[in-house]
């Protein structure tokens, strides 16, 4: 199972992230578990420089951006 965090404070980016995040997950058939991290604390963890950002299996994949589709599934393949 891939582990997604989407890590932001809950504005209209980090939503649709997990909506694109969500989708390519199932795009993919690949089963995920997707936790939401607003927790400034946590976040400055993965060294973002800005928000929304898209950690896959503690890896940060992407930062300050709403990636395609296609880059997440690339991702999640990976």
């Amino acid at each position: 199972m891939v582990n997604i965090k989407i890590l932001g404070p809950g504005c209209a980016n980090c939503r649709k992230l997990e909506t694109v995040a969500r989708e390519a997950a199932a795009a993919a058939n690949v089963q995920a578990e997707f936790v939401k991290v607003s927790d400034m604390k946590q976040i400055m963890q993965y060294d973002l420089l800005s928000t929304p950002g898209l950690v896959v299996n503690d890896k940060l994949v992407c930062s300050g951006r709403i990636p395609t589709l296609a880059e997440v599934q690339q991702w999640l393949s990976a």
